[in-house]
């Protein structure tokens, strides 16, 4: 290296270390504070939430037949199968001891309870690669007649409103979503 090079390759290395030093505490500030930030919002999100009110919490046991809450003490429900990361699959029976169509099905846990029936997700397979593939029934209690409204391709799915005699389903399966009337 002759000297030229070498005041050069002086210089170059002095500046490179002055910008280190001067950008390594903005650097470390800046990863102090958002660890901070991080904190601060996950202390805030766990007070919110018990705050929150959580309504009627159920947990139902895999070995034992349970109440199904709201349905007027008429149906339970029993943990069938359980897929890791997902949803959980039961089997429902009539509490009054009435042999019932709804024995030879597996459902999910969403139920909604309507004045002509229950809204039930009847899962078309309990193997974890095919769900979600389900479709919504109608179950009329007075009758124990099953009958499938329609198959939607998604768990989050809600009833948006009833019209008459006129349901409509709002789903969203993370990327799109869409809205099924079917007729009661």
């Amino acid at each position: 290296m002759n000297k030229v090079q070498l005041v050069f390759h002086h210089i170059f290395r002095f500046i490179w270390n002055l910008i280190f030093i001067i950008s390594y505490p903005i650097l470390a500030s800046f990863g102090l504070l958002f660890i901070g930030v991080t904190y601060v919002f996950s202390l805030l999100s766990r007070f919110l939430n018990r705050l929150r009110p959580e309504g009627k919490k159920v947990v139902l046991k895999e070995s034992e037949w349970e109440d199904l809450p709201y349905s007027g003490e008429l149906l339970e429900a029993k943990l069938i199968k359980q897929i890791v990361f997902g949803p959980s699959g039961f089997k429902f029976r009539r509490k009054d001891g009435v042999p019932s169509v709804l024995s030879d099905y597996v459902f999910g846990k969403k139920v909604r309870v309507l004045e002509e029936g229950f809204i039930l997700e009847k899962w078309n397979s309990t193997e974890s690669k095919d769900l979600p593939d389900f479709d919504i029934c109608l179950y009329d209690p007075d009758e124990d007649s099953l009958r499938s409204l329609t198959t939607i391709k998604c768990f989050d799915w809600h009833v948006s409103e009833k019209v008459e005699n006129e349901l409509s389903f709002k789903w969203f399966d993370g990327t799109q979503g869409g809205e099924v009337k079917v007729a009661l």
